[in-house]
């Protein structure tokens, strides 16, 4: 297992503690110094929250615990890619690095439907490490939201 596999694990961690909570299984960590310094799942329905995604808590959670809010030198280890709002406050957190594990074409920010952490006419740009772990991430979204039809169809 090399060292991206290994943060990803804890990311993946956070990701089956919204599976467990019937949110949609994203998680996330920020390393900093080789440590954790912030952690979030998705919160999205428990909080009733549309931006209470795994980003953006592990976000508040490292700046709290870096005691600045710059996240310059943290890499944000994250089992789907970033959405449009989680891009932006990766841009703005100064985040150094992003690796994730899954692609959503559909409101991937990061490469797949838009590159917003990369782009030029920024002011900051983010590295970009992609598909570590896809296929179990992917499978944690895919499974989740199986279930999540078969509910509603038995519903209807």
């Amino acid at each position: 297992m090399n060292q991206h596999e290994a943060w990803m694990a804890f990311a993946y961690k956070e990701a089956e503690k919204a599976y467990e909570k019937n949110e949609i299984p994203v998680g996330a960590v920020i390393v900093f110094e080789n440590r954790i310094v912030g952690r979030g799942h998705n919160q999205i329905e428990m909080l009733q929250d549309p931006t209470a995604h795994a980003e953006m808590i592990a976000i508040t959670s490292a700046v709290a615990t870096v005691g600045s809010k710059w996240l310059t030198g943290a890499t944000l280890y994250v089992t789907l890619e970033p959405c449009t709002m989680c891009a932006g406050a990766i841009v703005l957190s100064r985040l150094s690095t992003v690796v994730y594990g899954a692609q959503d074409l559909k409101t991937g920010a990061c490469s797949s439907l838009y590159n917003i952490v990369q782009d030029e006419r920024l002011n900051h740009r983010v590295e970009l490490v992609t598909g570590i772990m896809e296929t179990k991430c992917s499978e944690i979204l895919k499974d989740f939201f199986s279930k999540l039809r078969q509910k509603n169809n038995r519903m209807n």
